[in-house]
């Protein structure tokens, strides 16, 4: 893997570099699409789960991302026909949530926490050890498709800091040779579980699961860790428990200080 060059453009790299700025964001010249009739009828699925159809934009974006790795220009326009709305809207629902990739993710999809708690920790350091080994900067994908990289913000998991994902799923406590460690295994195709989640498996089958089409493995592997078990713990081994709720006041009753 080699080392990116980041004298141009300061410590952390381009990271501000607009790759499509005229297209919102969405790369309109790559029409590369793996999308059938299958994709098309799981989407039917997707919008008939909900009173209004349109409510399932957010997961059918998921799906689309499931087949092209990415949100294609196809995907756009197969959403907008299944859902019957403009486009636009769908573009612009797409460009505005970063779990949505303009373009295509790798099979791996890793994140770096650097907010708050996690910074503190050592996050940007973790994120500056993960760019040098992959060779690219945060927002982009390697040569070979195996890693796209992104600068998460919180992932409400403070107790663990610093901490990374991959493929959505949480690498607990991280240190740079515990990255290190991790990006090789996956590169070399080991079998890799995750702190508090199921096993690794790739970007593309989470983003699946994330479209509402489960893989059978929600109960694999633990999903809390002692870090965040510890308060319940110490409330149990001292007989602690919530105060009792008082009954709600009716409308007879009078208020606290009424007269």
């Amino acid at each position: 893997m080699s080392h990116p060059d980041n004298s141009a453009h300061g410590p952390m790299g381009h990271e501000f570099e607009s790759f499509f700025p005229e297209s919102g964001g969405v790369d309109y010249s790559d029409t590369e699409t793996s999308i059938d009739e299958t994709t098309y009828d799981e989407m039917r699925q997707l919008a008939a789960r909900y009173p209004n159809g349109r409510s399932a934009l957010l997961p059918m974006l998921h799906l689309l991302q499931s087949v092209d790795g990415r949100i294609s220009p196809k995907g756009i326009e197969a959403c907008a026909e299944v859902l019957g709305i403009t486009t636009a809207q769908v573009a612009g629902v797409a460009t505005f949530y970063t779990m949505y990739k303009r373009r295509p993710a790798g099979r791996h999809h890793v994140g770096v926490c650097t907010t708050a708690l996690c910074a503190v920790m050592g996050g940007d350091y973790l994120l500056q050890q993960v760019e040098e080994k992959l060779g690219i900067h945060e927002g982009e994908t390697t040569p070979d498709g195996e890693f796209s990289l992104e600068r998460l913000e919180c992932n409400a998991a403070c107790d663990f800091a610093p901490v990374m994902m991959v493929n959505w799923e949480f690498m607990d406590n991280m240190t740079p040779e515990k990255a290190d460690q991790l990006l090789d295994d996956l590169a070399s195709g080991q079998e890799v579980h995750a702190t508090r989640g199921a096993t690794i498996t790739s970007w593309r089958e989470a983003e699946r699961v994330l479209a509402g089409f489960p893989d059978g493995r929600a109960d694999e592997g633990p999903t809390a860790g002692e870090a965040s078990l510890l308060g319940l713990e110490i409330a149990r081994s001292r007989g602690w428990k919530a105060p009792d709720i008082p009954p709600p006041v009716t409308a007879d009753e009078p208020q606290d200080g009424a007269k």
